[in-house]
């Protein structure tokens, strides 16, 4: 189900190759898990970026209570689950209850995002992903994102896809240079950008205009669907306008990065014309 790549057991530390599903979670290709507790107490103390931690049902001491409390303060989710699931994610190390699962890459603020974006001798422009499941696709998504000269990249925590290695791989070292901002409440994260003077277009095979048809020469934050299922209801309501990319083949639907790469160079274009037309 799964392999080590590397393991050093005096800091409690795997690198899991392959994906693990655990009770709707999924753990992605090569990621970093920390187990035991005081491994993880440090993690946690010191600040580095966890997606998700698991902890076995049961357990009951006040080394649980800590490790909980100090998950809650850093805003990670925290999964129960059983004592198989935790011997078969670490290889049946000793564990103590806990395992969790690192970023390869730090996140950025939201405000950092914004700060550069509202400074920039450019007209904003982000990139939310909702919900994407496939670390190609993130990665993808970066890369195009910085080659389109975007600010940044908005992602969900939970039920998405996080900055494990396969996406910083895939991204060619984009996402050493476009920040990813990772938000509690990608419906309310896009509300907010409206206050920020931002216009919101969501991509949707249902809407009635062509993605060049819209001025995406405005301060702008493109939305991309999920893979197979789009956009949540929610996130489609936040949307201002919703446009759709052509498709006269028998497809119907374009993987997420490819729709990404279409719509961020439309929007290169609309302002590259725009530019020479002033």
């Amino acid at each position: 189900m799964y392999c080590a790549m590397i393991y050093r057991e005096k800091n409690a530390v795997r690198i899991i190759k392959q994906k693990i599903v655990d009770k709707g979670a999924f753990i992605d290709m090569n990621e970093d898990i920390i187990y035991g507790r005081n491994p993880i107490t440090e993690a946690l103390e010191s600040g580095r970026t966890i997606d998700k931690l698991f902890v076995q049902e049961g357990l009951r001491n006040s080394a649980v209570g800590r490790i909980q409390r100090l998950a809650r303060e850093c805003g990670v989710r925290c999964i129960i689950t059983d004592k198989r699931r935790l011997d078969k994610l670490t290889e049946g190390a000793n564990h103590q209850g806990f395992a969790a699962v690192c970023a390869a890459h730090s996140y950025t603020e939201l405000e950092d995002i914004l700060s550069a974006a509202r400074n920039s001798d450019i007209p904003p422009l982000l990139v939310a992903a909702d919900g994407l499941t496939d670390p190609q696709n993130l990665g993808s998504i970066i890369r195009t994102a910085n080659a389109a000269g975007a600010h940044g990249v908005i992602i969900p925590k939970n039920r998405s896809v996080s900055l494990n290695s396969v996406v910083a791989k895939v991204s060619a070292g984009a996402v050493e240079y476009t920040p990813v901002a990772r938000v509690t409440n990608l419906a309310q994260t896009l509300e907010r950008l409206k206050k920020e003077g931002f216009w919101i277009a969501g991509t949707d095979l249902r809407a009635e205009q062509y993605h060049y048809d819209a001025d995406l020469t405005v301060p702008l934050a493109i939305v991309i669907g999920s893979e197979g299922k789009g956009m949540s209801r929610i996130v489609r309501e936040a949307c201002d306008f919703l446009v759709k990319i052509p498709m006269p083949g028998r497809i119907e639907s374009l993987n997420a990065s490819v729709a990404a790469g279409v719509l961020l160079y439309e929007v290169l274009r609309q302002r590259m014309n725009k530019g020479k037309a002033e």
